[in-house]
């Protein structure tokens, strides 16, 4: 959930380092520190509660020199946001410094055990019990010594080492958790994600659960749990830094929601081909095969997975659970041997996620991936075979935007292809699917004129206190994910219903200018959903109605806002919706004050349970 940064070549590694740090700040963080070793083998942390930009004028101060360094942005599990609960830490003589991401399960028992041999920790954090577990090991190799303290580990961890004995390297090893390796011209990197290293190669390795790397100034040396080296897999990676920045606009979310149509575009573009069924996994055979379907999901992903229960159920005539991973994978369920398991996630690297498609692989089913990292820890497990990239490009900001709408779209894709392949769809119908999957980025991009109306909208309604969601089907889907996003980034207290179930309790918490905010994309249900409004419009709320041009005349006679979005495939108008409940949800934040970037308590990349 954190940042890590390891730097080891010619250049001074402070600056560096925070550099590295502030490209990681997006994934959520409450403290940061680096450790740099100078000439003479001492090692000098400096670290603080707080934002990189407080850690970057306290290094500016008092820089630390050195061309040998790792650092951290923290985001607290074990211990409060501390200047000493801050990572790196260092064993008591301050010999051996870690940053660690990640959590370790038994660290009490191994504090216990250090503390018997005369380990001192000052720190309330499981990381501090590495650096000492190290100290204790130590044989004066540290690979050997790294190897040894993993197998006493138990947890999630992705680990960089810096050694004052051993000055020439750094040591790394991840578990559940990513890591990223990267080298160019004599100078190598380490990092939680790839977007830290970018400015200086685009040539990186992604370290796979218990191997270990030594990072050096002539290269990467790459080991597996027994300590035999192995073979190194380099990939390249196809975006560059630009798209990571933020490009004139004045937040990275504001940026990722109008890279939509881009997106849409990218991940829709080679898989729309009218009969050609070879970039699904499965053969006609199997498809046909296929008994149920899982789809496994947290947050956000969770939500594109319920808009995939709704496409699937409806084109290919399966029938689809849509599950919370971290619920999945506890509970007793029922498995069928032609049962298909698919797992959603943004970074790839979601811990209850991976954990979820693991599980469901135990049990001998079939898996199939969903994500927007490749090399990614889900891209693995699943296999390169059976796994569909989203083609988002990078999502700096926490709230996902771009990455939801393109998993969306590829579940709707994935029904379209298993409802031809199963024979419950005509040739007729799918054409037209194809044609209005064709048609939704250009219809993406003249959603996105309606930002200049929603700002004026949310500059009347930013002080609301509650905001309910409304909608059927497949909208009610979406108003789990625009409750979500606006909660996430704005901090109004929001949630989500299905439009039916109005008068089964939550009536009794409608009060006198209530914000309601209503999906309808869909004719069939329109005039069901515009009953609920009334309900609602007599107990004074205050109604915004998200709708097609072809369901505005339905509200005529109602007192409300709308926001309208262009006409298309029903099916297909629930995509589109999506994006004016962003830009309201991001609207509302801004006119709040709120960091929409890096909302309070939220990580963007979520690797522990």
């Amino acid at each position: 959930m954190c940042g890590i940064v390891g730097y080891i070549g010619s250049r001074q590694a402070g600056p560096l380092l925070v550099e590295g740090l502030e490209r990681l700040s997006y994934r959520g963080y409450d403290s940061a520190g680096i450790a740099v070793m100078d000439q003479a083998q001492k090692i000098g942390v400096c670290k603080t509660k707080g934002k990189v930009e407080r850690l970057k004028e306290m290094v500016d101060k008092q820089p630390l020199a050195g061309k040998i360094g790792i650092g951290h942005t923290r985001w607290a599990t074990h211990g409060e946001p501390s200047d000493q609960n801050a990572h790196p830490h260092t064993d008591v003589q301050g010999e051996i410094a870690v940053v660690h991401n990640g959590i370790i399960e038994n660290h009490i028992q191994l504090r216990q055990y250090l503390e018997q041999y005369g380990e001192v920790f000052v720190s309330q954090t499981d990381t501090e019990v590495i650096a000492h577990l190290l100290h204790h090991l130590y044989d004066g190799n540290m690979l050997h010594t790294l190897q040894k303290a993993i197998g006493m580990l138990e947890g999630s961890y992705a680990l960089v080492v810096l050694c004052s004995r051993e000055p020439d390297a750094l040591y790394c090893v991840r578990n559940d958790n990513p890591l990223v390796m990267g080298f160019c011209n004599g100078e190598g990197f380490a990092a939680s994600d790839v977007t830290a290293m970018l400015s200086h190669t685009r040539n990186v390795l992604f370290l796979k659960d218990k191997e270990m790397a030594v990072l050096s100034r002539t290269g990467v040396k790459l080991f597996d749990v027994y300590g035999n080296e192995i073979e190194q897999h380099f990939v390249r990676v196809d975006w560059n830094l630009s798209d990571a920045q933020k490009g004139g606009y004045p937040h990275y979310m504001l940026k990722e929601i109008f890279e939509q149509p881009e997106a849409l575009q990218k991940t829709i573009a080679s898989r729309n081909v009218q009969g050609d069924f070879s970039w699904f996994p499965f053969s006609q055979e199997n498809a046909g095969k296929i008994s149920k379907i899982t789809i496994a999901a947290c947050g956000t992903a969770y939500h594109a997975a319920v808009m995939g229960k709704y496409f699937i159920e409806e084109l290919a005539h399966i029938p689809v659970n849509a599950e919370i991973a971290s619920e999945y994978r506890y509970r007793h369920l029922i498995f069928d041997e032609n049962e298909l398991f698919i797992a959603v996630s943004q970074s790839g690297e979601t811990a209850d996620t991976l954990a979820a498609l693991r599980r469901a692989k135990q049990k001998g089913i079939s898996v199939l991936a969903i994500c927007n990292a490749v090399g990614s820890s889900i891209a693995r497990e699943a296999g390169k075979s059976n796994t569909l990239y989203t083609y988002a490009g990078p999502e700096i900001a926490v709230a996902s935007t771009k990455a939801y709408l393109t998993q969306a779209v590829l579940m709707l894709m994935i029904a379209v292809t298993l409802g031809q392949m199963r024979g419950r769809l005509d040739t007729q119908r799918a054409h037209q699917l194809r044609e209005s999957l064709e048609q939704l980025p250009q219809k993406a991009e003249e959603t996105l004129g309606a930002f200049d109306q929603i700002q004026r909208l949310c500059d009347k309604l930013y002080q609301k206190k509650h905001v309910f969601f409304i909608g059927r089907e497949k909208d009610w889907a979406l108003s789990m994910e625009a409750a979500l996003k606006l909660k996430e980034v704005s901090y109004i207290f929001s949630e989500a219903y299905a439009a039916g179930e109005l008068k089964h309790g939550p009536l009794a918490l409608l009060e006198d200018g209530q914000l309601v905010v209503a999906v309808l994309t869909q004719k069939r249900l329109a005039e069901k959903t515009i009953n609920n409004l009334q309900e609602a419009l007599s107990r004074g709320a205050k109604v915004v109605a998200v709708c097609t041009k072809s369901v505005l005349q339905q509200l005529a006679e109602l007192n409300t806002e709308r926001i309208v979005i262009p006409d298309m495939d029903e099916i297909s108008a629930v995509l589109l919706a999506a994006i004016p409940l962003q830009m309201f949800a991001y609207c509302m934040a801004v006119a709040r004050g709120c960091d929409v970037d890096q909302p309070r308590n939220l990580a963007k990349s979520v690797t522990v349970e």
